[in-house]
């Protein structure tokens, strides 16, 4: 799939909007078309855009607000198609820095490794002829789930109607509607967050055993077997650590381990380099720092990315590539903020001297 060309952009000119695509509605349609020639007239020289996804869900899940449905994916990604030359991030980051990237380049990533990237993501991007890169945490693969999904499982499924979490410093929270679980699970995310790991793993212990032990799911990452389908038909598979620790939570001998012993596990499972990172959580000075950036440099890696917002320019850090998907809930105002995030310049961040551990 290297190298294959999406699509042609629906814009010829400024202004100038080609024939409504098959299957979209002609407001979204039209309106992408003029954002995107807005685009291509202000972004000046080679420029990558990285779009960024976790979940696709087959339908939409009010626990999991930031998670887009299948048939919202597939809407997206014909109108990236339509607007986007579409590239392996691969090969997308080498022609950047050779300053030889093909006008409005995008690359489309996953992270983590869930089973329905695998079971509903793929199959529309292999109906569209687009290639992706999907970054997998190797601890979770074949039955393991995530520390945030633990702690949304957890509340999503107690019978109980109020949860004491005074053990991690939260009051007493009433889970007895929907309303009240999404904002227990959006007061408990971020409070552990950035917890060292086997904290993490304690509160999530702690919390299911205040919410009455529910049975979890299993089924949530994918198995050794898919992610190996996947790499066998063409789709780049990017390291993502073992166990998805915020890399500045834990000290540099881990964190090493835990960004090459990841990379290891996939290449005896794909049975090819893996020569792409995407740092865990991935916003610069918060979730990692310069210690880790030269750290991957110096495992080898080709490239890695981040979850710093805008697009990519060839003087950008390889090493640091920023990724974007708008949160927009309509189809037009999620095209036109792609386009205008291709469109901006951002300022190179300049090299720092020293760690920031």
């Amino acid at each position: 799939m290297a190298g294959l060309v999406a699509g042609e952009c629906a814009v010829t000119s400024v202004g100038t909007i080609a024939p409504v695509p098959v299957g979209l509605p002609a407001r979204a349609a039209a309106l992408s078309a003029l954002a995107l020639g807005a685009a291509s007239h202000f972004a000046a020289g080679p420029r990558l855009s990285i779009l960024i996804f976790h979940r696709i869900l087959a339908k939409p899940d009010p626990l999991l607000p930031g998670e887009i449905d299948a048939a919202r994916f597939r809407r997206l990604m014909m109108l990236v198609r339509k607007g986007f030359r579409v590239l392996p991030l691969d090969q997308a980051s080498r022609q950047l820095a050779e300053r030889r990237l093909p006008p409005r380049s995008l690359s489309i990533t996953f992270d983590d490794g869930y089973a329905d990237n695998h079971d509903l993501a793929v199959p529309i991007l292999r109906e569209l002829g687009l290639p992706s890169t999907i970054f997998v945490a190797t601890g979770f693969l074949d039955g393991g789930r995530m520390w945030n999904d633990s702690v949304i499982e957890c509340i999503r499924r107690t019978e109980r109607t109020e949860v004491d979490l005074g053990f991690m410093g939260l009051p007493l929270l009433r889970v007895d509607r929907l309303t009240e679980r999404r904002s227990a699970i959006e007061r408990v995310l971020p409070a552990i967050k950035h917890c060292h790991p086997r904290e993490r793993d304690r509160f999530i212990a702690e919390l299911h055993r205040a919410c009455g032990q529910p049975r979890l799911p299993s089924d949530l990452m994918m198995t050794r077997a898919q992610v190996r389908s996947l790499a066998r038909t063409g789709f780049a598979i990017g390291a993502h650590t073992v166990n998805h620790p915020i890399l500045q939570t834990i000290d540099a001998a881990e964190a090493e381990r835990e960004i090459a012993d990841g990379r290891a596990e996939l290449e005896r499972v794909v049975a090819q380099p893996v020569s792409l990172f995407a740092y865990p959580n991935g916003r610069r000075d918060r979730d990692f720092g310069r210690l880790h950036v030269d750290l991957v440099r110096r495992l080898g890696f080709a490239a890695a990315v981040s979850t710093e917002p805008g697009s990519n320019e060839p003087e950008v850090d390889l090493f640091e590539l920023r990724r974007f998907s708008p949160w927009d809930t309509s189809d037009a105002r999620w095209i036109g903020r792609l386009a205008w995030s291709h469109a901006r310049k951002r300022r190179p961040r300049s090299r720092q001297a020293g760690y920031d551990l």
